[in-house]
């Protein structure tokens, strides 16, 4: 674990969850797994205060615990899992593309809240889309289900781990901590659930007033009534599965650089198919026949089944090897190869010492075609930032310098790490440019949500424009600038965590393919 990624999981925690549970996060990142009473002793916190943030980062999935052989429990923290906070906004947009603003929330409530039963996210997705809607429509609790159920057979949500059922025996005195299990073919079932109704709004203070002995009368209803029929099946995030989503996009996209979009359509739908029946982890899609890509072309994409043949032959033989043929059956069996390789002037040379291996400065500069003081100076400046390295071979067993190769190569599994050390600290410096910002201009920005507040007010109210001009003159054209100023540059601080986080994606899932790779 390196201090740049130490740095970085304590800036997300401490945005996201506030200083005791950040506090508690990077303590457990920086000396590993620890049990309950050494957390209370090294932090300072009261017990209750460290309980209450185990609990948080436990719903978050961002600590395990394990009850160990002398009966105590112990924590870690999953700093992988602390990293994935950054992607949040990639997982939402991506479900709000799939599966539109419905999925979207949903997604978005599981992230916010960690876990939550599918009535409960149902009922709070259903209210939220209300809220956007006109007057007088509603969003069926049905049509929220009908999202939730389409996520979960696409694995986008799974069910959490249960404590599994035992026969109760007062002999034998519970664990101290549950051992949480969950079989694969339930890992993505849904409850039967009738969930009839519709998303309610939120009422105005004077409503809220009104019907506020009717509000305490349903509350003590609903308590006394029966639980919900899904009361502790709890879902969360399948992040794995988006991040498969993500793999396969960038496959489809450089396969449509490399080729051409008709071979890209024809990726695609091999990674649709199997897209459920593929492990995210594995080396290769399950082997899919050519007669059953051709069934599952997208309709209305017309080329004949011998066009298609020759498509996947190209592909197969194409020395990236984004397909590979694995049989004769039904036409051909073909699967996707997700260990796929990775291929200015640096980038020139950096390139050329990819597919040559081992080159002399000489060729270097003869084969990138670059003057000798330019190589010179590029290869040098490479070799001081650790992109490229240098191997002796002498010829004779004093390692004279006049008889001795000087051969650059290119360690990529380590340049990867290093660029993905480098993407840490600048996310790192992002976030922190965020708060450096918003605290110069905190006075500024909380006179403007009063004056937002003041503007909602009066507008239900039904005050007059003169009355409403005269609350938003309260803010002057020079303080209208500066938030315009702070608006775009926070939103541009935005775009940039997420390009960053882009690259840190592509450079994880290099890194992880390689060391798979026998």
């Amino acid at each position: 674990m390196t201090q740049a990624e130490i740095k970085l999981c304590s800036l997300l925690l401490q945005e996201h969850f506030g200083e005791i549970v950040e506090k508690i996060g990077t303590y457990l990142i920086r000396t590993g797994t620890q049990p309950l009473r050494m957390i209370v002793n090294d932090t300072g916190l009261s017990l209750d205060q460290v309980k209450k943030a185990l609990c948080v980062l436990i719903q978050h999935n961002l600590v395990t615990y394990q009850l160990q052989k002398r009966g105590f429990v112990e924590y870690e923290a999953q700093c992988k899992r602390v990293l994935r906070i950054l992607r949040y906004p990639r997982y939402i947009y991506t479900a709000k593309t799939l599966y539109n603003d419905t999925g979207e929330l949903i997604v978005e409530e599981l992230l916010l809240n960690g876990k939550m039963t599918m009535s409960a996210v149902v009922r709070k997705v259903a209210d939220r889309l209300t809220e956007t809607m006109e007057d007088g429509k509603t969003m069926d609790y049905a049509d929220v289900s009908s999202t939730f159920v389409r996520l979960a057979d696409t694995h986008f949500v799974q069910r959490c781990p249960l404590v599994p059922e035992a026969a109760e025996t007062p002999e034998v005195p519970p664990p101290p901590a549950p051992t949480l299990v969950i079989s694969e073919k339930d890992m993505y079932a849904v409850p039967k659930l009738n969930l009839i109704g519709k998303g309610k709004r939120r009422r105005s203070c004077d409503e809220d007033e009104n019907h506020e002995h009717k509000a305490k009368k349903h509350k003590k209803d609903r308590e006394d009534a029966e639980p919900p029929p899904d009361d502790g099946i709890y879902w969360q995030v399948n992040i794995d599965r988006f991040h498969q989503h993500f793999r396969d996009q960038g496959i489809v996209s450089a396969v449509a650089n490399r080729m051409d979009q008709t071979s890209s359509e024809i990726v695609r739908t091999m990674l649709r198919m199997s897209e459920v029946t593929t492990s995210s982890s594995a080396p290769y899609t399950q082997p899919l026949s050519s007669n059953e890509i051709f069934r599952s072309l997208p309709a209305g994409y017309n080329i004949v089944k011998q066009v298609l043949d020759q498509y996947l032959t190209l592909l197969a033989d194409d020395p990236l090897e984004f397909v590979g043929k694995s049989g004769d059956s039904g036409g051909g069996m073909y699967t996707v190869s997700i260990l796929s390789g990775f291929g200015s002037r640096c980038a020139r040379i950096f390139r050329l010492l990819l597919r040559k291996k081992h080159l002399e400065q000489k060729q270097v500069e003869d084969f990138a075609m670059i003057p000798a003081k330019e190589a010179k100076d590029m290869l040098y400046k490479m070799l001081s930032e650790n992109f490229v390295s240098l191997q002796e071979i002498p010829k004779t067993p004093d390692h004279a310098p006049s008889r001795t190769f000087y051969l650059y190569t290119v360690n990529i599994l380590s340049s990867a790490r290093m660029l993905l050390h480098r993407c840490y600290k600048s996310v790192a410096n992002l976030i922190e440019r965020r708060q450096y910002e918003t605290k110069e201009n905190k006075r500024l920005l909380e006179k403007s949500q009063r004056v937002e507040a003041i503007l909602a007010s009066m507008q239900a109210t039904g005050a007059e424009d003169v009355q409403l001009q005269e609350i938003e003159e309260m803010i002057t054209a020079p303080e209208r600038q500066q938030l315009e100023n702070l608006k775009r540059n926070v939103n541009k601080i935005d775009a940039s965590e997420n390009q960053v986080d882009e690259t840190i994606f592509v450079l994880e899932s290099f890194i992880e393919s390689t060391l798979k790779k026998p």
